[in-house]
């Protein structure tokens, strides 16, 4: 059987949107689950659920087990902040290209791949006794991380049909929240009862589960017909991201007008410059960016980037607000950010059935609203001597507006590119919340940081430049001037930092509100109504097309 794979021509335009050929047709059907496959597809829901827990959470737990990990490992601030970072540059930088390789040679193939390296490499950092040991097994875990998250995402869109995927992946975003909040709960558990390497081998345990039951519930979906591999794309895409995300961390550090940031984002730049050159070029790219001229697919990426701008950064604040300001050690700490996890898990699930009543525009638009209402709350109430039923209800607001945002903009970005597409998909709602949440720790923690300086410097006077630094540096001081002097270095310190948290959940929640207006104007009926006709007419033409081609063969 032949399938034709000249492209459908395109009418010149700036509203022109990429349209499936007949050898796309034939994948997408090629992508259909059997029917063995739909009776088990919520126990592979699971599974997926269960992998996607594990990655998200060894993205969010390292920062509860640094205390350890320093004196343990005898190593600095520097070594401190690569174990963290490893694994997030690498993560980030090669998820474009996992998700199309996932595609062409098999999601299955892809998820297992993905576990048993980042098995592999936890198993390496339990056995490690440096820290560039565990640097070197953090960055592997990236690079299986990469294969695994895609893959669950372009898995589901598989087993589940149109009709039921928006639910599922209502669910798959819930469970990628969760992850988030139990990363500090967990590693907070595990430390309190066992050794540093125990937050490592726990992943062990669970890829060896995911493994055994992926075994029986994972369905084998290679295609027959291989899409061209974009190995250009793939290069550029790799280097482009990892430098913008080397950036992003490193700026905090360097200093955001820094020689050495600006000639770094410069590079990422005109790396990512040319894979978006090459992409409009290339004859079958990784990733076609016309689908960014759809208003849906934009107002998803926009809104996914920006809420996880807000929730990563708002997060990284919240630990050190409950541990520093108010005494919380850091399993207290993770239990009273629990409400946040809980109420993201309860409107992520039930954000399909707004939709289907208010439609994608209002439901995003109003959670991104919500989620600044929620950031300003705690932005007024936060105080040395708050009560921590203040934070509660402010994190579980925000909570609230970010589960009915993330999980309706992830289902828009799937539905926007052609089920054989998936892992690319999949890839580029990951990318996103990745680049969000980097963006949101290091502009938010830079934010935080420079007002917490500030204040310091002109509050106590005779201070060693380091007490300025952070908070935690600053209540170390203290602790070392002890009496009058060292009770007041503390009292400080914590004014100063709530003034600085304050200060910044502002900059957080105006981004999010800003973020509402601009996918309320993306989303317009007018806009919308365009691209949904022309995606329609489209997919008719080249159902069409391959119904020729096949009674052609």
């Amino acid at each position: 059987m032949s399938i034709e794979q000249d492209t459908i021509p395109i009418s010149p335009g700036e509203d022109d949107l990429p349209r499936e050929t007949p050898f796309d047709q034939e994948l997408d059907r090629q992508q259909t689950a059997s029917e063995r496959e739909y009776e088990r597809r919520w126990w592979t829901l699971g599974v997926l659920c269960i992998s996607l827990v594990m990655i998200v959470m060894a993205n969010a737990s390292l920062n509860v087990a640094l205390p350890t990990l320093a004196e343990d490992l005898h190593t600095g601030a520097s070594g401190l902040q690569w174990i963290v970072d490893a694994y997030s540059l690498v993560f980030a930088g090669l998820l474009l290209t996992a998700g199309s390789l996932g595609d062409r040679y098999g999601r299955r193939l892809a998820l297992n791949g993905g576990l048993i390296v980042f098995g592999a490499a936890s198993l390496f950092a339990v056995l490690s006794s440096s820290s560039g040991a565990v640097i070197g097994a953090r960055a592997v875990m990236g690079v299986g991380a990469a294969f695994v998250m895609p893959a669950t995402l372009s898995i589901l869109a598989h087993v589940f049909p149109p009709k039921e995927r928006p639910r599922a992946i209502a669910i798959w975003a819930g469970f990628a929240g969760v992850g988030v909040a139990m990363g500090g709960v967990v590693s907070g558990a595990l430390l309190e009862n066992f050794w540093w390497g125990s937050i490592f081998l726990i992943n062990v345990v669970v890829v060896v589960i995911a493994l055994v039951a992926g075994f029986y519930l994972i369905p084998r979906s290679r295609e027959k017909i291989h899409a061209p591999l974009d190995p250009l794309g793939a290069i550029l895409s790799i280097a482009g991201l990892s430098t913008l995300v080397y950036g992003i961390i490193e700026a905090p550090d360097n200093g955001w007008a820094s020689t050495q940031t600006i000639v770094t984002f410069a590079a990422a730049v005109a790396i990512l410059g040319a894979f978006v050159a090459w992409e409009f070029k290339a004859k079958e790219p990784m990733l076609d960016l016309r689908y960014f001229k759809n208003p849906r697919f934009a107002a998803a990426t926009t809104a996914i980037t920006l809420v996880f701008f807000a929730m990563f950064g708002s997060y990284f604040l919240f630990t050190q607000y409950l541990q520093f300001v108010h005494g919380y050690d850091p399993l207290s700490a993770g239990v009273r950010i629990l409400p946040w996890a809980l109420a993201y898990l309860i409107s992520a699930t039930q954000s399909a059935k707004l939709v289907e009543r208010f439609g994608q525009r209002l439901v995003v638009a109003s959670g991104l609203t919500i989620t600044g209402l929620g950031i300003a709350i705690l932005a007024v109430t936060s105080s040395v001597t708050a009560s921590y039923w203040w934070f509660a209800i402010a994190v579980v607001v925000q909570a609230l507006g970010m589960g009915i945002t993330t999980a309706p903009s992830t289902g828009a970005i799937m539905r926007s590119l052609p089920l054989h597409k998936a892992g690319v998909g999949s890839a580029v709602n990951d990318t996103t919340r990745e680049l969000g949440g980097a963006l949101g720790v290091a502009v938010l923690g830079s934010l935080v940081a420079s007002h917490f300086r500030t204040s310091m410097e002109g509050a106590v006077g005779g201070l060693p430049a380091k007490a300025t630094h952070s908070l935690a540096d600053a209540l170390q001081s203290a602790a070392a001037a002890g009496g009058v002097r060292g009770g007041e270095i503390a009292h400080v310190a914590r004014t100063s930092f709530v003034d600085a948290f304050s200060s910044t959940l502002w900059v957080a929640a105006i981004v999010v509100v800003v973020a509402s207006g601009l996918v309320a104007w993306l989303l317009r009926p007018k806009a919308t109504a365009k691209a949904d006709a022309m995606v329609e007419a489209e997919e008719a033409e080249a159902r069409a097309q391959t119904q020729v081609a096949l009674e052609g063969a």
